[in-house]
């Protein structure tokens, strides 16, 4: 009788193993594939597949993921995308594509799996000039994206013999000047200014924020260079210089008409009010928002019209709540989501696309510049930044600061995105 049971037990593990087999063998044949784009996860519903060596898609995410317009025609199951210079076509089970009119042959043609259309991520990739590794120790996809025009803003303040935004950007020791690394900043900001809770603004603070003796030097440099300027107001709320100075229209009206004035010198004037809404809720956090909101409409209304107006604001998913991104971002030319200052370093990239996402809530991108704090990032992690902002088509990156950019950060620049003037 126990060798009977033992007879039974085998042949329903045989049996099981026979049903499952197939299971067994999908499983072997299709690991977990990653693809990464410019060092970020792209991630899908469908997971990809490996057939026949070639790694396939969901076409969909991986086109919204490098920014490429795409149509779906259900009748002849075909597929066209175009990226504005470029143009291919895919048809469901057709190992003939077409790129800019031209056949191309594919070793694995598009097909569908779990209801969702997977196509080659090479051919599909390269045909909008990406670059396409494989790594077979990890079973990862790694698409590094072209270049991409877009604005660069650089932060200029004072450092020192090491860290010298001038010699940083200009190559050379001030006063005399070079091409350095003007070919990759659009916009210098120049971080010269605070203000009190008086109204007045100030070229000397004790944060260290003041303009240099020979500041016209940097003006005229940068306008050697097509490079545009703005003013940066910094000020913080530790002391609750921003809450007493929204507090009195006088003194909004004051600051207001001094930086219209001192925007002359400039192609524009850059806020950087920091710390507002730290320990704030409710109606106080309502409060002050509205008055932030209301000084921002004040000084647009004051500023020239011929004059830009960007806004450096905590990151919306910081612990400084106290911006109404969208009532900012109807008034505002740019603004600068500073995602850092999260606690790590580099800082976490979960935490920059949530602040990205959350901002894209409120704010046009074209209006959005994505902050990088370069001490914060290695070379490697910027990379992955200004991938990030190109994925979500943001209008460019915002660089803390000039004097900090290494050499080989300012070689990721040039090989990732291109400064639009």
């Amino acid at each position: 009788m126990r060798l009977w049971s033992i007879k039974i037990l085998l042949f329903f593990s045989i049996l099981f193993l026979i049903i499952n087999y197939p299971i067994y063998t999908l499983a072997q044949e299709q690991p977990n594939v990653q693809i990464l784009l410019d060092g970020y996860p792209v991630t899908f519903d469908v997971a990809p597949i490996i057939k026949d060596g070639r790694t396939l898609v969901p076409f969909r995410a991986i086109a919204e993921a490098l920014g490429v317009l795409i149509e779906w025609d259900d009748k002849t199951r075909t597929i066209t995308a175009t990226d504005g210079k470029n143009n291919i076509k895919l048809q469901i089970g057709n190992k003939v594509a077409y790129l800019n009119n031209d056949e191309i042959f594919l070793d694995v043609p598009p097909q569908i799996v779990n209801d969702r259309t997977l196509i080659p991520i090479r051919f599909f990739s390269e045909a909008f000039n990406c670059k396409v590794d494989w790594d077979p120790s990890t079973y990862s996809v790694k698409i590094t994206s072209p270049v991409k025009e877009m604005s660069i803003l650089g932060f200029y303040a004072l450092g020192d013999s090491k860290t010298s935004s001038w010699t940083n950007l200009f190559g050379k020791s001030y006063p005399e000047y070079a091409p350095g690394n003007t070919d990759v900043i659009s916009w210098v900001e120049l971080g010269w200014y605070s203000a009190d809770s008086d109204g007045n603004l100030l070229t000397k603070s004790r944060t260290g924020w003041q303009r240099p003796d020979g500041w016209e030097k940097v003006l005229e440099a940068a306008g050697q260079y097509k490079i545009k300027t703005e003013m940066v107001v910094h000020v913080a709320d530790a002391d609750l210089t921003i809450t007493n100075l929204l507090s009195s229209r006088d003194a909004m009206e004051k600051l207001s008409k001094a930086i219209s004035e001192e925007a002359k010198f400039y192609d524009g004037v850059n806020l950087d009010f920091e710390g507002l809404g730290l320990n704030e809720t409710g109606d106080a956090l309502s409060i002050t928002k509205q008055r932030f909101t209301e000084f921002v409409k004040l000084l647009r209304n004051d500023l020239d019209k011929s004059k830009t107006l960007t806004l450096s604001l905590h990151a919306p998913n910081s612990a400084y709540k106290g911006y109404d991104y969208r009532s900012l971002g109807e008034v505002a030319d740019k603004i600068i989501v500073m995602a850092y200052d999260y606690g790590t370093k580099p800082e976490p990239e979960k935490l920059v696309v949530q602040a990205i996402e959350q901002a894209l809530k409120d704010v046009p991108k074209k209006k959005l510049i994505l902050g990088i704090s370069v001490p914060s990032e290695t070379p490697e992690s910027v990379a992955v930044k200004i991938g990030l902002a190109k994925r979500y088509g943001l209008n460019g990156i915002a660089l803390w600061r000039l004097g900090l950019i290494t050499d080989e950060m300012w070689n990721v620049l040039r090989n990732t995105v291109s400064a639009q003037r």
